[in-house]
């Protein structure tokens, strides 16, 4: 029973570990456009106690 169990552990990490294949890396952010870019938020307020 332990070692079916420890099997099956260990098929869950290796599983787990991304097994399917070779890492892929993220795609790089476009240059942003020339000029003034303004992202956010702002917020603003009376608070009461």
């Amino acid at each position: 029973m332990t070692r079916r169990l420890a099997a099956f552990a260990f098929f869950a990490l290796v599983a787990a570990c991304g097994a399917d294949g070779d890492p892929v890396p993220p795609k790089p952010d476009p240059a942003p456009e020339p000029g003034l870019t303004i992202t956010g938020s702002a917020e603003m307020g009376i608070a009461s106690r």
